[in-house]
């Protein structure tokens, strides 16, 4: 594997078909070793794969494998990766309290309002068709990925967005809730 990554670093295209098929699982394990969800796991390993590709000049046999160098690329990604998400968090939650200080707040009706939406929305998955109902109630309440709904059905994946998808607009128009 060493000298097909060397051969692409010396612009062998025809070199890197074998690296991608020999390594690209190595990648995605520690990818999704780190990250624990298969969709964000299968998004760095593309990214690592192409920097792989861009970079194969960088690659020391004489440090590590390629192997080696792969997975290490791949760590440093995915933990990069979740260390933006946490910071994506905060920036989000930061913001959130800072909206909500100096606010007075009427508990009252803010609990009326809530137990009247939540009545509104049960009244809405009414009107949805039993698999629109079930998957999304599986995506957003059992706060299930769109991939696991998928698995825990026993459909096809563009079938549950689908589903999915058009139940949420119904109960949209359900809801009365704007487009814009």
């Amino acid at each position: 594997m060493d000298a097909a990554l060397a051969a692409c670093a010396g612009g062998d295209s025809d070199a890197f078909g074998p690296v991608y098929d020999a390594l690209s699982p190595s990648v995605f394990g520690a990818a999704l070793a780190v990250l624990r969800d298969r969709d964000h796991a299968a998004e760095v390993t593309q990214e690592v794969m192409v920097e792989m590709w861009q970079t194969a000049e960088r690659f020391d046999a004489t440090r590590a494998s390629a192997r080696t160098w792969a997975v290490t690329l791949t760590r440093r990604r995915a933990i990069d990766r979740v260390r933006s998400e946490q910071a994506r968090r905060a920036r989000d939650q930061k913001d959130l309290d800072a909206s909500a200080v100096g606010r007075e707040r009427d508990v009252v009706a803010e609990e009326v309002d809530s137990a009247f939406e939540r009545a509104a929305v049960r009244d809405c998955l009414d009107t949805l068709t039993e698999t629109q109902r079930e998957s999304v109630v599986r995506a957003y309440y059992g706060e299930r990925t769109y991939r696991e709904v998928a698995e825990d059905l026993g459909a096809a994946l563009p079938t549950v967005k689908s589903r999915i998808r058009d139940g949420l607009s119904r109960l949209r128009d359900c809801l009365g809730v704007n487009h814009g």
